[in-house]
C-alpha cells in the first residue's frame, strides 16, 4: 500500500491513484514488489529537521529515503521537501509537477537498490528516472 501525507503543507495535486500505479509498474519493472511505501511532503524546514536528526546533515534536500525493504518487497518512508522540489523546478527550467514525480519515482529508485552518490551513478540513477518518467503514460 502506497500512501501520502503532509506535513506543515499543502497535498501536492498528484492523482494519487494513477501515481500508486505507475509507481508499482516501475517497482515491477526491477523485479520487485510495492510493500508499505509512505510519502510525506514536507516544507524545507521540516525536512531539515529530518535531516539533521536521522541522518546527522546540516541541509536542505528534495528526498529523504528511509529504506526498510524485505527481499523484493519494497518498503519505505519517503519525505519530500516541495519547497526544494519548487526551486529546484525553477533553477532547471522544469515544469514544478515534472520535477515532483521525478522525485517521487527517484526514492523508489533508491528502494530498488540504485544509488546516486558514487562515481557514475548519478549518470545510471538519471537514465532510470528518465525510464520511469517514459512510463507514466
Amino acid at each position: 500500500m502506497i500512501t501520502y501525507n503532509v506535513d506543515g503543507v499543502k497535498m501536492p495535486k498528484i492523482k494519487k491513484r494513477e501515481t500508486t500505479a505507475w509507481i508499482k509498474r516501475v517497482a515491477a519493472s526491477h523485479g520487485r514488489k510495492v510493500g508499505e511505501i509512505g510519502y510525506m511532503f514536507v516544507d524545507d524546514e521540516k525536512i531539515l529537521e529530518v535531516n539533521n536528526e536521522y541522518l546527522g546533515h546540516d541541509y536542505y534536500t528534495d528526498i529523504i529515503t528511509f529504506d526498510y525493504d524485505e527481499g523484493d518487497v519494497l518498503n519505505g518512508d519517503l519525505v519530500i521537501s516541495l519547497d526544494t522540489v519548487r526551486s529546484n523546478a525553477e533553477q532547471l527550467g522544469k515544469d514544478y509537477y515534472e520535477e515532483l514525480h521525478r522525485v517521487i519515482i527517484h526514492g523508489i529508485l533508491h528502494l530498488c537498490g540504485i544509488n546516486d552518490k558514487g562515481p557514475g551513478e548519478r549518470e545510471i540513477m538519471e537514465e532510470n528516472e528518465n525510464k520511469a518518467l517514459a512510463m507514466r503514460g
